[in-house]
């Protein structure tokens, strides 16, 4: 067995793990979050923590993967997950409006990107944006689609970048 499914997952103070009907649900303070259950894997809960145990050889893979992301989710509805980006660029602003956030990136229009249910946007200066929120895969699904409207490009690095992203940078065209 998988050394990632073997590891129990420790259930913080103020989180609720069940299960019923083939659905995991994790209840927390920021918020309740679930995952379908594949038949092929059981959990068992006890003492404060939660066991993933494959049916068959076959299912052991995704039991890895399974703990993995209930491990994320108890994390996720007690602590919660952030995603930092940075714009760079001259005139690259980000501002956030309600639930939305305006991206000013060059174009001849701005950008409003719509925040999805259960993420919060925002923005501390101008060139920074801070995506938060329960749902791990969610808060990467929402920075990867905010990143699209403008990939670093590789010769002058403009453009957005997740905090900390290095940018291989290319050399000019030489006369």
């Amino acid at each position: 067995m998988s050394r990632v499914a073997k590891k129990p997952i420790a259930i913080a103070k103020g989180v609720e793990l069940s299960i019923a009907d083939g659905i995991i649900k994790v209840k927390g303070p920021k918020g309740t979050l679930s995952i379908a259950k594949p038949d092929t894997i059981s959990l068992n809960i006890e003492n404060g923590e939660a066991f993933l145990v494959p049916a068959n050889d076959e299912s052991i893979a995704l039991t890895g993967t399974i703990r993995a992301i209930v491990a994320n989710m108890v994390l996720g509805v007690s602590e919660g997950f952030t995603r930092k980006l940075e714009l760079v660029g001259v005139g690259y602003r980000a501002a956030v409006q309600g639930n939305d956030l305006n991206l000013s990136l060059g174009f001849s229009h701005p950008v409003v990107f719509k925040a999805p249910e259960g993420i919060t946007i925002t923005t501390p200066s101008q060139t920074e944006i801070l995506i938060s929120g329960a749902d791990k895969q969610l808060i990467g699904e929402v920075a990867a689609k905010i990143r699209a409207y403008r990939k670093p490009e590789p010769y002058k690095g403009k453009g957005i970048r997740y905090a900390g992203e290095i940018i291989n940078m290319k050399e000019a065209k030489k006369a």
